[in-house]
């Protein structure tokens, strides 16, 4: 079983083309996109952890429609644009309203729909994974933690060993009062 993060499809939403500049002529090429680029990387009995905003839509169909058409075992944690997704969170493999805990091979990561300066074990090197900027926010070198939406990684879900590796090219520098200064 291999691990994935993500955040940000925002299945069925047109208009996030064009706030995100999305490289997409329609929300079904959109859709068909995401869909594919994660079906090629995650596999049936993978876990992916889907940090917020996953699909808009009215009815339980427009939900269905995504959630059936995707790979793996699927941790919703809420995000802002989720109330679809909220009304159907009994689907997914576990939820959570806003802020998730995993720990994966010994390495902590906490999991929120919105960027923290600080979050349990940072100053013991957990990372934190987040979304809703779009990859808007700058990367801090010195912070184990990166927008993994997926705007910043051409609409493909980080791997555990992507993220790991990303983090490993950082330099990290505590900010808060727990650090070894």
């Amino acid at each position: 079983m291999n691990y994935f993060f993500t955040a940000d499809t925002h299945f069925g939403h047109a208009n996030i083309i064009r706030y995100c500049n999305r490289p997409f002529s329609s929300v079904e090429e959109m859709d068909v996109e995401i869909i594919k680029k994660w079906n090629s990387k995650v596999g049936k009995n993978d876990t992916v952890f889907h940090l917020g905003d996953f699909a808009f839509g009215k009815t339980e169909f427009d939900f269905n429609k995504y959630y059936n058409a995707l790979n793996g075992k699927i941790v919703f944690i809420k995000g802002n644009h989720d109330s679809l997704a909220w009304a159907n969170r009994n689907k997914f493999e576990s939820f959570s309203s806003g802020y998730y805990e995993a720990n994966i091979n010994g390495q902590l990561i906490v999991l929120s729909h919105y960027a923290m300066l600080v979050w349990n074990k940072s100053h013991y090197g957990s990372y934190s994974l987040f979304g809703h900027s779009h990859g808007t926010l700058p990367d801090n070198p010195n912070s184990l933690s990166f927008d993994c939406g997926v705007d910043t990684n051409n609409f493909y879900p980080y791997s555990f060993d992507e993220v790991r590796a990303r983090m490993k090219k950082k330099t990290f520098i505590p900010i808060d009062h727990h650090g070894k200064n």
